[in-house]
């Protein structure tokens, strides 16, 4: 199954378009984890078990594992998330992009060392740079349109032919390298009226919407705005206010509660 059946599966037998992220710091785990040789495997697993039920998808940060020379824990996290919920999708966060023998490489990592099912990608180097992605039909390419942060505006709204740099992207994504469907674009919830631009120009082009929760995105907007016409075509990111919900022994029940109060909210508007 690919990545693009298996999301769509997943929105269909969850009711959910929230998406955990993975983003594990330390300094912020539980009292519990003290002293745990491989504490950001075992509290990344807890949360993942915990919030399966309420989710269509996980996405860890991969410079928050690789800052803390935990790479070996991403890899067994995202095996340990096909083989204990199969069906879940995994969006490895990576923002690749680089010349073409590189970008083959980024691939490689991403699909054949870390087995994850998606991988975002940066298109500022051009087509050649997500190319070896695009080419993995069975995986997904999640390409950065319109960011979440404050300074996104300083490149991505350049006017270029009269119309933002953002909405050129979304069209030559939309329109030009998603050949194999296996295409999702990056608008941030913090920009509903851009969620609303990019939407009509890209059609059922699914999004990944960071931005909810501790970014302060209006759910409500960003349901409103984005969802495709069968009440689905996103996938919302939330991290911090999901993964560290509580630092106190109910940790995993605290992140439990917090992706499903995610998930019934943006359902209340699909």
């Amino acid at each position: 199954m690919s990545f693009m059946q298996a999301l769509r599966a997943r929105w269909a037998d969850s009711h959910s378009l929230v998406c955990v992220g993975l983003d594990p710091e330390p300094a912020k785990f539980p009292a519990a984890f003290s002293g745990d040789d491989d504490a950001v495997f075992h509290f990344c697993r807890d949360i993942v078990d915990a919030t399966a039920p309420y989710v269509c998808s996980f996405k860890p940060q991969i410079a928050h594992f690789a800052a803390l020379r935990a790479e070996d824990a991403l890899e067994r996290l995202v095996a340990h998330i096909h083989t204990a919920h199969p069906g879940i999708p995994v969006i490895l966060d990576s923002k690749r992009g680089d010349i073409g023998s590189t970008a083959q490489h980024y691939a490689s990592e991403a699909f054949d060392r870390y087995g994850a099912d998606a991988v975002t990608a940066n298109p500022y180097l051009g087509r050649d740079s997500v190319q070896p992605f695009l080419d993995r039909a069975d995986r997904g390419v999640v390409i950065l349109c319109r960011t979440s942060n404050a300074g996104a505006g300083d490149l991505q709204d350049l006017l270029v032919a009269d119309r933002p740099l953002y909405q050129h992207v979304a069209a030559k994504v939309a329109n030009e390298w998603n050949a194999h469907g296996n295409c999702m674009l990056v608008v941030g919830a913090t920009w509903p009226e851009q969620l609303r631009e990019i939407r009509t120009i890209v059609g059922d082009v699914p999004f990944l919407v960071p931005g909810v929760g501790a970014q302060g995105g209006d759910v409500q907007a960003v349901v409103e705005n984005a969802k495709t016409a069968d009440g689905t075509g996103l996938v919302v990111s939330s991290s911090r206010a999901v993964l560290y919900a509580s630092s106190g022994s109910d940790y995993a029940q605290a992140a439990a509660q917090a992706a499903m109060a995610l998930r019934d909210q943006i359902n209340r508007y699909r």
